[in-house]
């Protein structure tokens, strides 16, 4: 199966490009990551309330979501690699980008494990909903003193505003390297991670059309 997968992702990868998959999963992810702040922020401006309790059942079930797919993404870059490009060749650059790059991975992991202990540490906390649909254990700290619960909460909010903050640092480094790449480098990075569009087919095939010639009109 793996080996399948290799052999079809080589045909995206021997040109540069990543795979349609791995395409998929990084706009998704990023459309989800980049709702998730905008969200966040827009919730914490609420007052206490029905409406802010929907919003935090809203942000949960999508953070929940970039859990499993930070797993199935790491797992479809081990099975199949990225491909090598221009920006594998630029030294110090590289390591950078190898540097933040994990960043990323952690993030995806850190931001909604803290929500959801923050979310479990809740003296009464209400059900949650993998994508809204699928339900979702809490962590089990519902046996445990309320201060002590309270505690986990504090650390959890701790780190989850740290990893906001640091989504706030390597989100514009990360846009503005593949700008850059793209555009003053003239490397093939970020045309690597778009999807490809083919050209598109004349319907006409090998026809042309051919202007009648006018007919002069009568004096």
């Amino acid at each position: 199966m793996i080996r399948q997968l290799r052999e079809w992702a080589r045909g995206h990868t021997e040109r540069g490009r990543y795979s349609p998959v791995g395409i998929a999963f990084h706009w998704i992810m990023a459309f989800l990551i980049l709702f998730q702040l905008g969200w966040g922020w827009s919730m914490s401006r609420l007052p206490v309330g029905e409406d802010k309790l929907a919003a935090y059942q809203v942000h949960s079930a999508a953070g929940l979501a970039v859990i499993l797919l930070a797993l199935a993404r790491f797992a479809w870059r081990l099975a199949v690699p990225g491909p090598i490009n221009d920006a594998d060749k630029q030294g110090w650059q590289t390591t950078v980008s190898v540097v933040i790059h994990y960043i990323f991975y952690a993030t995806f992991f850190l931001l909604p494990i803290s929500g959801w202990v923050m979310w479990s540490a809740i003296a009464e906390p209400g059900p949650l909903y993998l994508a809204g649909v699928v339900p979702w254990p809490p962590f089990p700290l519902g046996d445990m003193p309320l201060t002590l619960r309270w505690q986990i909460m504090d650390v959890a909010e701790d780190v989850h505003l740290a990893v906001v903050f640091a989504l706030f640092l390597v989100i514009p480094l990360h846009v503005g390297a593949a700008l850059k790449h793209h555009f003053w480098d003239r490397h093939d990075v970020l045309s690597g991670m778009l999807p490809e569009i083919p050209d598109e087919e004349d319907p006409q095939g090998d026809r042309t059309h051919k202007h009648r010639d006018r007919q002069p009109r009568p004096a």
